[in-house]
């Protein structure tokens, strides 16, 4: 029956457990399912999900954030951890989707190289900013296919990374001190106020400052725009929340069964997750007026 499927599917997407999906089917037709009629119904997703992951994308992107979410999947008998790397983009109108869900190993530079590869063959010609976190080898594996692309590393997980180990007593007279490098009004002093930081710090917490300084050149980036474009770009803040749902859908499941099973419950999660995702962002008329000044020879007519 159609509407029992529709049912089970819905209930899947929202991270119900079996047990809960058997209870409540059960309450509300009498009958008994099966954790293997649940497999069965959920797996005519499959196919859909593969077609949705290969459909075409637009020529143009404005932001593509890059990032990857890690879950335990079964493999050959053992438990590994594998990498979901995430594509999101938001596109010349201002509208973000989620361009695709790849399951893969653990990170690397050559897995978000077919990754970005992939984009490519899917139609999309430019992208003027990517936002990335962290990761190394990432921005190779963006020149590689997009050498004109403009790179932003996630300046939330720039500060993460370099308080970790920082003692609490000191954490917020640190954290406001580095607050002044990275809200600077323009790169110059944002560097100055870094070299201030380490004079303060540096002998305590000489790592800080050096690692700011090695990422610098994608930390800097969103200093040559304005702050509407500097907001949109500066951390990856739309993938984290969207990062965030999908745990609070996958929180019931310790360890997926196949990659199927994870890719098939991250796209119906993902259908669900973007149905709330309201038209073009209220800002938008602005940013895209400052992008086409900077990008003009590469935004189409």
């Amino acid at each position: 029956d159609e509407e029992i499927e529709r049912k089970i599917i819905s209930m899947y997407a929202k991270g119900m457990t079996t047990g809960d999906m058997e209870a409540h089917i059960q309450d509300l037709y009498g009958l008994d399912i099966s954790d293997s009629t649940i497999s069965r119904i959920t797996d005519k997703v499959l196919p859909i999900a593969k077609e949705w992951q290969m459909r075409a994308l637009e020529s143009v992107y404005a932001v593509v954030y890059l990032d990857a979410i890690h879950y335990h999947v079964r493999h050959e008998g053992r438990i590994v951890k594998k990498a979901v790397y995430i594509a999101i983009g938001i596109n010349l109108d201002g509208i973000k989707d989620v361009l695709g869900l790849w399951v893969g190993e653990n990170e690397s530079s050559k897995f978000w190289l077919s990754v970005i590869n992939e984009m490519k063959n899917r139609g999309v010609q430019d992208i003027l900013i990517a936002s990335v976190d962290g990761l190394s080898g990432f921005s190779e594996a963006i020149s590689a296919v997009f050498p004109e692309t403009e790179i932003q590393r996630c300046v939330i997980h720039q500060i993460r990374n370099s308080t970790r180990y920082v003692s609490y007593k000191d954490l917020k007279p640190l954290m406001a001190d580095l607050k002044r490098v990275y809200t600077a009004a323009n790169e110059e002093s944002a560097f100055s106020e870094l070299e201030k930081f380490d004079e303060s710090w540096g002998k305590k917490y000489p790592k800080i400052a050096i690692s700011w300084r090695k990422n610098w050149a994608e930390l800097s980036t969103y200093f040559k725009y304005p702050d509407e474009v500097r907001k949109l770009i500066y951390t990856t803040n739309t993938i984290e929340g969207y990062n965030r749902q999908l745990r609070k859908v996958t929180k019931n499941k310790g360890v997926f069964p196949t990659d199927d099973s994870l890719f098939k419950m991250l796209y119906l999660a993902t259908l669900d997750i973007s149905k709330k995702w309201a038209g073009r962002r209220r800002d938008w008329g602005q940013i895209y007026s400052q992008l086409s000044i900077y990008f003009e020879e590469r935004i189409p007519e």
